[in-house]
């Protein structure tokens, strides 16, 4: 039957389904008014500091926003890609998109498929690539928060700015969004795959290996946030995965911001102690990272190679995270139609 549209009837697209990766940002460059920008923008969501904006906003505005755009410029500048000028966490997730995208074009899925990718923070907005994707014509969205272990800081306020930019549209997109994966056996097979390869270029064998993932204040922990227990989880099937005793691999926790109690053990004291008590070899991981970035790159490659060298170890080892390589991008495509099922 022929559908008779009036005249004046707007042009619309339709039949398509989205898929939207996001991870948590990137500046737009590293000097001052870029990274101030940047970490305005992150560091006033409340999802993110958890403080009352009376309480919280001198102190951003009035020395935070002062004096860390200076020294986080610094260290992005260490790691940045200066060929896309670019910071790395945009370099791998534009290429983890661009490489799903090219797993689905190879599919019979039965419904045209558009891959795409923004950032929480920073450009490309979730904004501009929701309103693009409705644009090309997708009527379905599927956002994958590319955290692995929810906290309500990651994967929270990427669904919430989702839903935000969906509020003010007159024809919403169905939606789904991409639950944790901390224990789906797609992700822990390709972290065991990925360490082994990592492992076996190394030419010394670690005597210790950390597991370091992105602190949250302990107080998050306590009000719930269910973080902690997935990260434990992920250790515990990584160690089981790869024949490792607790001792072995050990869990802890990495860039804690302000002056109260985050979770622990800390990686940059257990790094600290772990040199000063004799071990002279070891190796750092990042599970909770689905992609390289300042916080693996720099504040693990640089800052607690540092750290260890200076107290009396002898070699260190960063593993990378899964980025876009063959294991990571299996895994991302065995999550996305797992996801997709009755819609393809």
């Amino acid at each position: 039957m022929q559908t008779h549209w009036p005249d004046n009837h707007p042009t619309v697209a339709f039949g398509k389904i989205g898929i939207l990766l996001v991870n948590l940002g990137t500046p737009d460059g590293t000097d001052y008014k870029s990274m101030r920008r940047y970490l305005k923008e992150f560091l006033s969501d409340q999802r993110v500091i958890e403080e009352p904006k009376w309480k919280w906003w001198p102190i951003l505005n009035g020395i935070i926003l002062q004096t860390r755009p200076q020294k986080s410029g610094k260290a992005y500048d260490a790691i940045w890609n200066k060929e896309r000028n670019e910071g790395p966490l945009l370099t791998i997730t534009r290429s983890q998109a661009e490489k799903l995208a090219e797993r689905f074009a190879a599919m019979e899925l039965g419904r045209p498929v558009v891959v795409d990718y923004a950032m929480r923070y920073g450009n490309p907005s979730i904004k501009s690539k929701i309103e693009a994707l409705a644009e090309m014509g997708c009527e379905r969205l599927l956002v994958l928060p590319l955290y692995p272990q929810y906290a309500a800081a990651t994967t929270a306020t990427v669904n919430d700015a989702v839903f935000d930019v969906l509020k003010t549209m007159r024809w919403q997109p169905a939606l789904r969004t991409l639950p944790p994966y901390h224990d789906n056996p797609a992700y822990i097979d390709a972290l065991a795959a990925s360490l082994k390869s990592s492992l076996a270029k190394l030419d010394f064998e670690p005597e210790v290996i950390l597991a370091s993932y992105h602190g949250i204040p302990k107080r998050y922990f306590e009000n719930g946030d269910p973080y902690h227990c997935h990260c434990m989880k992920t250790s515990r099937l990584v160690r089981e995965a790869m024949g490792w005793s607790a001792d072995y691999m050990r869990t802890t926790f990495q860039s804690r911001f302000g002056p109260e109690e985050w979770l622990q053990p800390y990686t940059d004291k257990t790094v600290e102690g772990l040199a000063q008590s004799g071990t002279k070899r070891i190796a750092i991981f990042n599970p909770g990272f689905s992609a390289d970035c300042l916080e693996t790159l720099e504040e693990i490659d640089v800052e607690n190679r540092h750290i260890f060298m200076e107290h009396g170890g002898e070699q260190f080892a960063h593993l990378p995270c899964l980025n876009d390589s063959e294991e990571g991008m299996e895994m991302l495509a065995l999550l996305t139609i797992t996801e997709l099922q009755g819609w393809v």
